[in-house]
């Protein structure tokens, strides 16, 4: 049995690594906050004291972290990866980052015999803590066939996208439709409040037709409720939204619609709800709408 490391224990990495580590396979944890650390150890885990300890102990190793500096520096910095990594070793990403890092990363460590998958997921918290995620994979084929026995424990969807990069570009374009969801749904759910129609008696209706969609079927009730908490920090979307337009700039794409839903998200975190969930964006609608939901 492959033995796993994980680095990066935040929001979607520890639900990842408790149902790697639930599936059986011996795992190895590292992360910049102990107490996340101390949760899985006391799971069955084995802790390390950097990345490079991690890769000097397993056959394969995920990290999952905020952005793409960060995956650089954990992957390829002093203490990171590729200081204890042996061949054969294959690095697979859960982060969502540029997809030109994800193939700088992937060039810098084959040099070394490590193979590197970008492999972003989607599905949010819920889908972490359900190992029902959608994993997105740009690499070597025969190196995802390797892991795939550990994916299969986190994800019920695993697609091979393509070469390295490919998978943090099916993200971005994951991305774009998840942002234009929740403000589409944000604007819907506001103009049947301010014109006097019941708004849940409106998702309801919408939700049976060809207005159906993921946004719809999972963030009303809670929004309804007054519940904001992430889920998927705005913060983060709004990150993700800035590697869709860097992308689509180095690419020469015109993007426009989801130019404006980028600058939403600029908004809403310049308003001091960059911590709240991505679906809390009905908060700028509220503010240029005069009224709350």
């Amino acid at each position: 049995m492959l033995k796993v490391g994980y680095v990066g224990l935040g929001l979607m990495g520890k639900p990842i690594a408790k149902n790697i580590l639930k599936t059986g396979f011996p795992l190895v944890v590292h992360n910049r906050s102990q107490s996340a650390v101390d949760e899985l150890v006391s799971l069955g885990a084995k802790s390390a004291a950097s990345p490079s300890e991690v890769a000097s102990v397993v056959d394969v190793i995920f990290t999952n972290l905020p952005d793409s500096p960060d995956v650089e520096l954990v992957v390829l910095g002093e203490n990171g990866i590729i200081k204890g990594a042996h061949t054969g070793l294959i690095c697979v990403d859960n982060s969502t980052i540029k997809p030109a890092i994800a193939r700088k990363i992937a060039d810098d460590l084959i040099k070394k015999g490590i193979e590197f998958l970008d492999a972003p997921v989607s599905g949010g918290e819920i889908g972490a803590q359900n190992g029902t995620l959608t994993i997105m994979v740009g690499g070597s084929e025969d190196a995802l066939e390797k892991v795939r026995p550990v994916l299969n424990s986190i994800g019920k969807v695993i697609t091979h996208i393509g070469a390295s990069g490919a998978g943090q570009i099916a993200k971005a374009a994951n991305q774009i439709m998840v942002a234009a969801q929740m403000v589409a749904m944000a604007e819907l759910i506001m103009l049947a409040k301010k014109s006097g129609t019941d708004p849940k008696k409106v998702v309801e209706a919408i939700s049976a037709g060809a207005a159906q969609c993921w946004a719809l079927d999972h963030k009303p009730l809670r929004l309804f409720a007054g519940e904001r908490k992430p889920g998927f920090k705005a913060s983060m979307q709004y990150k993700d939204m800035n590697i869709v337009m860097e992308t689509a700039r180095e690419y020469g794409i015109p993007l426009p619609m989801t130019a404006v839903t980028t600058q939403l998200y600029a908004a809403m975190c310049a308003m001091g709800m960059e911590a709240l969930d991505n679906s809390a964006v009905i908060g700028v609608i509220e503010k240029l709408a005069g009224i709350e939901l």
